[in-house]
């Protein structure tokens, strides 16, 4: 009788964590933009970017994210803490005066909510623009946070995976990065 009980107070208690469960952005890839702008379509890359980092991160385990290849690699930790920077960067470069949030302290789940939340503001701001050189400024082009931060931030999402394969824990082969929704 006692083991019924505790089995029926864990399944209560799992499935309230679960409906608590705060839904985060780029679960499935929005709904793409009905024209093609300069905007449109680089805010579809970071839309492709989120994407990709929600599903590179989503169910890594304590130790995916000590997970260290080579002595003279990232572990995973490492590299998220990257994108997490590469966020903050690409943010910096189209709100004047954006200050992040401090990631030192976070935990893993924290900045991997940050980053996710950095990424949509980041693509809610340029999908509004048709001009985007007015996100140029006296240090750089635009151009070079699309071949700089947001390319790299998608190699990184894909070493994420490799690591997380190579300590164990396989990426959801049920994501499509094609149709940026989960396959039945």
């Amino acid at each position: 009788m006692r083991i019924y009980i505790f089995l029926i107070a864990v399944l209560i208690s799992s499935s309230i964590m679960s409906q608590n469960k705060e839904k985060l952005p780029y679960y499935e890839i929005p709904e793409p933009a009905e024209t093609y702008t300069a905007g449109t379509s680089i805010s579809r890359m970071i839309d492709g970017l989120g994407f990709r980092y929600y599903w590179a991160t989503e169910g890594l385990r304590p130790e995916d994210l000590t997970y260290k290849p080579s002595e003279s690699g990232r572990t995973s930790e490492e590299t998220i803490e990257h994108l997490y920077g590469l966020s903050n960067f690409i943010l910096s470069a189209i709100i004047k005066d954006f200050k992040a949030v401090d990631g030192e302290k976070m935990t893993f789940d924290e900045k991997r909510k940050q980053t996710l939340l950095n990424f949509k503001t980041a693509s809610d701001i340029v999908r509004k623009t048709d001009d985007i050189s007015k996100f140029d400024n006296n240090r750089f082009p635009f151009w070079n946070i699309i071949n700089g931060p947001i390319a790299d931030a998608l190699w990184h999402c894909g070493q994420v995976v490799i690591l997380r394969r190579a300590s164990g824990n396989p990426f959801n082969s049920k994501v499509s990065v094609f149709s940026g929704k989960l396959r039945d």
